[in-house]
């Protein structure tokens, strides 16, 4: 289908773009890499009468290292975390996770922002963004605001953005070097969404584990932290039963629907063979 008629709108500053949000209201959507909006406006599911295309604001793209934080611009590709030698060196999880979003052509049109800021249980960064402990960086009317990954997402499609609002940078502490990590993800084909996924971050030391963060994509309404089965594995060698407790703890949180991915058991099934994987796997790369 065809998508009705709107407005297009070019600014090239932050605040203009929230002007015109804020002076639009309801009706203006602000466009990123377009992989969710222009879809639903296809099908007439979303018709906003005004587009704001955030493509012109150079300061909302990019990558920096500041303290003990990477701070990423919103409007910054998929395509560019893959080849940012900051991000393979700092953040390896981050590359991985990327290069397992889609193809190579939406990745090099899809942003890390729109990817997270949307709230799609079925996109892979906000799980990963959790099990990262990153905040958002939120500028609307009102100023700005820092909100923490974990408060960010409410239900499927409903986040902590207020109207007006654009989330601009996405802030993750840098992790310890010589942590371990992975993100598992089983999907039908090149391109799906996730059946089910898991990220990990953990450190060993004496090769026990002595931190953990897990999260899981497209198991829930919303990225899920799996915090009950990250702690089980503290100070364990990961032997097999500690794997197959933390699975199952996991397991206990998930609520993913029945759809053309499979029926309820068996996405919930996968979902702990994804963490069990995921932790064997960022085992191995910790030193």
């Amino acid at each position: 289908m065809i998508p009705g008629a709107f407005d297009f709108h070019r600014p090239e500053t932050v605040a203009d773009a929230i002007r015109l949000l804020s002076t639009l209201g309801d009706e203006a959507r602000p466009l990123a890499g377009g992989h969710s909006l222009i879809p639903m406006m296809k099908l007439r599911l979303a018709s906003p009468e005004h587009l704001i295309d955030l493509h012109g604001i150079a300061s909302l793209r990019g990558i920096k290292h500041k303290g003990g934080d990477i701070i990423i611009g919103a409007m910054t590709t998929q395509h560019d975390l893959v080849v940012s030698p900051e991000i393979t060196t700092l953040l390896p999880i981050l590359r991985e996770t990327a290069l397992l979003i889609a193809d190579p052509q939406v990745r090099y049109r899809g942003t890390i922002g729109g990817n997270v800021a949307n709230g799609d249980p079925g996109n892979d960064m906000p799980a990963l963004m959790l099990t990262l402990n990153a905040h958002y960086r939120l500028e609307g009317p009102g100023g700005v605001r820092d909100v923490p990954a974990t408060d960010f997402y409410q239900g499927a499609y409903f986040t902590a953005l207020e109207p007006g609002e654009l989330l601009t940078e996405i802030v993750i502490p840098q992790p310890v070097q010589g942590h371990g990590y992975a993100y598992e993800k089983l999907k039908r084909k090149v391109g799906d969404y996730a059946t089910a996924a898991a990220a990990v971050m953990l450190t060993l030391s004496g090769g026990k584990v002595e931190t953990c963060r897990i999260g899981l994509t497209n198991l829930s309404e919303t990225a899920l932290l799996a915090e009950d089965a990250a702690a089980a594995v503290i100070g364990t060698s990961l032997d097999e039963a500690t794997l197959q407790k933390a699975g199952e703890l996991a397991r206990q949180i998930m609520q993913p629907a029945t759809d053309g991915r499979g029926p309820v058991e068996y996405r919930k099934h996968v979902g702990g063979i994804m963490v069990m994987r995921a932790l064997k796997r960022a085992a191995d790369r910790a030193v």
